[in-house]
């Protein structure tokens, strides 16, 4: 390995290729299995572990357990950023891997409300809790691999890559509901079928022992590990630094990214119920426009990031955040219509928005914090914005259909979010334009 002018070695091309590749495939796995609880919270799990005489009742109850994920994912970034920024990179990242894949396998073995009463639920709570703390764990450790083994000016292209999980995540997640309900009737699928896509986490602990024994620690976590060794030694708290003196950062990046993981939980998963059980459409041909729908994220997502990394990353960020305003009203007329083609309007180009934001996103974050707290800092964020916004949105929505009887009490829900987003971006422009200013 060659030295960087920043002091830490520079990797061969054939690592940082396989790196990234593994860095992607872990957060494509890890949102597969986190997914696809979120579709089952739609279709069949609010009936087997939440039963009652209100269809309503039995949704809500399934998504308030989606949302307890999300409640957990600050816990795992918390834990995973304190011992990434401590231990490393990789070590958080197999944990987080391993986790998640026995977690999901549990799910799809759990038995339902009528064969084991209460501790159902309790058992679907608690699995969902360790979903949490898995994803939680495991952004920030795929998103660090990728942009600190990245060449020069390519950060946010290869920090995509871990971005690209989440589409692919979708599309696995979709197709494999599809493939399930195609082969089993609606009986079988409501009483076995759906178990089989939980099945899959299992094969998670083979890319986690690949990683382990294959996958080398990050060059600037190495490097930043030996500098803070020489000048104070082991003892240090990367979340007590934060606290004290970066907080503003995490909620100014939270308060940013919020919109983007809301509309996104929206329009996966809130549609998905609002549009079978409301609109009365086929399911079968919405998880067909979602999967078509997050394809193109594929090439919109690495696509942003490439732009960024040429014309900086707040540019594009807050175009994709002023996107999410303006198509939020649109987005849910077309919804409303009850028409397949339509839904696949408004959904394709409100994800082409979330795909502008998406794309800088990672090494946006990365590049907020500096290496010694980068893990602990970005997963706050990241997971902040996870809590305020996904968590919370398929159930907002469900509540806010319900008090309203329209759709448009929804598109003002993603307006709200999408003034703090560009307020909280404004701040974060203003911040790094006072850093760039040379001092009198």
């Amino acid at each position: 390995m060659d030295k960087t002018s920043a002091g830490y070695p520079t990797p061969r091309k054939t690592n940082r290729r396989k790196v990234a590749a593994a860095a992607a495939a872990a957060s494509a796995v890890e949102w597969y299995d986190y997914f696809i609880f979120g579709i089952a919270a739609a279709l069949v799990l609010g009936g087997k572990f939440f039963p009652s005489s209100s269809p309503v009742a039995e949704v809500l109850s399934a998504f308030a357990t989606f949302a307890v994920g999300f409640l957990a994912r600050p816990v795992g970034g918390i834990i995973a950023g304190q011992l990434g920024d401590k231990r490393g990179r990789k070590p958080m990242l197999v944990l987080a891997l391993t986790t998640m894949g026995l977690a999901t396998t549990a799910i799809g073995l759990l038995p339902g409300y009528d064969r084991i009463g209460v501790a159902a639920p309790i058992a679907l709570v608690a699995l969902r809790v360790l979903q949490g703390l898995a994803v939680g764990a495991q952004w920030g450790g795929a998103m660090l691999m990728a942009t600190e083994y990245a060449p020069e000016g390519k950060r946010g292209l290869y920090g995509s890559l871990v971005q690209m999980g989440v589409p692919i995540g979708v599309v696995t997640a979709n197709v494999a509901f599809l493939v399930t309900g195609s082969v089993t009737d609606d009986a079988a699928f409501s009483s076995w079928g759906w178990r089989i896509p939980f099945a899959v986490g299992i094969l998670v602990l083979l890319l986690a022992w690949y990683i382990h024994t294959r996958v080398e620690e990050t060059p600037e976590f190495r490097e930043a590990e030996r500098e803070l060794a020489e000048r104070e030694g082991a003892a240090r708290s990367p979340l007590r630094t934060i606290l004290r003196h970066h907080l503003g950062t995490v909620l100014l990046a939270g308060g940013s990214f919020a919109v983007n993981t809301a509309t996104f939980y929206i329009i996966i998963t809130g549609v998905l119920d609002y549009t079978t059980r409301s609109l009365h459409m086929q399911r079968s041909s919405v998880l067909m426009v979602s999967l078509l729908v997050s394809l193109t994220q594929l090439v919109l997502i690495p696509g942003a990031a490439a732009v960024s990394d040429r014309v900086g990353r707040l540019p594009v960020y807050t175009a994709g955040a002023v996107g999410l305003f303006v198509w939020a009203v649109p987005m849910f007329l077309l919804i409303d219509t009850g028409s397949l083609w339509l839904l696949g309007v408004g959904t394709f180009v409100t994800s082409c928005f979330l795909s502008i934001m998406y794309g800088p996103q990672a090494a946006l974050f990365a590049e907020l914090f500096t290496a010694e707290m980068r893990y602990t800092g970005a997963s706050l964020g990241y997971q902040f914005a996870a809590v305020a916004g996904g968590g919370l949105a398929p159930f907002m929505m469900v509540l806010l259909l319900e008090a309203s009887g329209t759709s448009m009490a929804v598109s003002a829900y993603v307006m709200v979010l999408a003034v703090i987003a560009l307020a909280s971006i404004a701040v974060l422009h203003k911040r790094a334009r006072v850093r760039r200013e040379p001092a009198d």
